[in-house]
């Protein structure tokens, strides 16, 4: 909901991932993590963002809200810091109390906007330390400031869009999160590779939402983020994901071509 300090400099690191869908009978304690925000958060070593946010119905984009679906996102100055919070009692009480959970370390391959005026950019070898850049999934974080006037033609077209990333082939999982109702949106999807990813973006309802995004003006800020997964674990709609961090010796990271068709938010 909030960051953990007003950063100026581009945010660089590592990022943190974790989707929760809470069981019953642990949605109160669920739905004081949103309240809370960032604050419990603000001691973790090298912990540079935190943002707790809400979900849609069922987990995707909806004007309905979900109960139980709930996701976190940080940033970390390092792979290491990021691995030690994976495993600290603070994700593990959500673990514990989720139905599903998926949790995952993701380096920056490449950022495009802002997120609160702060830019990001890409993960440097010194974030990743003695850890290689992973061969496992790739994917996708996209988020949007709406404009208030613009909220109702945008939510005309996340429906649509939402059916087609649901069904797009290469998609391994998705869930849409929102910081505020209606207005501060986001999106977190994982990809078998970029080309599934583009295949989806270039095509369809989504093809039809970028257009309208950016021919009506829809955002006042947005922030478009490419990443390789360097380690993930949990169940996600009952399918389960595990890949466990490789530790070599340092390497630069590859610095991939940047598409110029862009996830629009929905």
């Amino acid at each position: 909901m909030d960051t953990t300090a007003a950063l100026h400099d581009p945010l660089s690191g590592v990022v943190v991932v974790l989707l929760a869908d809470f069981l019953r009978q642990h949605q109160g304690w669920g739905w004081m993590r949103l309240v809370a925000g960032a604050n419990p958060y603000k001691s973790v070593p090298g912990l540079t963002m935190a943002k707790v946010m809400g979900s849609g119905h069922g987990g995707g984009f909806s004007l309905r809200p979900s109960a139980t679906h709930q996701g976190l996102i940080c940033t970390f100055t390092h792979l290491d810091l990021a691995l030690d919070f994976l495993h600290s009692p603070v994700v593990q009480a959500y673990r514990s109390r989720a139905r599903e959970c998926w949790a995952g370390v993701l380096s920056v391959q490449s950022a495009r906007g802002e997120w609160d005026k702060q830019a990001w950019q890409a993960s440097s070898a010194q974030a990743l330390g003695a850890h290689a850049p992973a061969s496992g999934p790739f994917a996708v974080l996209t988020r949007a400031s709406i404009m208030p006037t613009k909220a109702m033609a945008f939510w005309r077209y996340a429906p649509a869009a939402q059916a087609d990333l649901n069904q797009a082939p290469g998609c391994l999982l998705a869930m849409g999160l929102g910081e505020a109702p209606l207005v501060r949106q986001c999106t977190f999807s994982l990809w078998e590779d970029t080309a599934a990813m583009l295949q989806y973006a270039h095509h369809g309802a989504h093809q039809q939402a970028t257009a309208a995004a950016y021919k009506h003006q829809f955002f006042s800020e947005s922030l478009f983020v490419r990443m390789q997964v360097q380690h993930m674990s949990g169940v996600w709609q009952g399918r389960p994901f595990n890949l466990p961090t490789a530790a070599l010796a340092p390497v630069d990271l590859p610095t991939p071509a940047t598409s110029p068709l862009e996830l629009v938010h929905v």
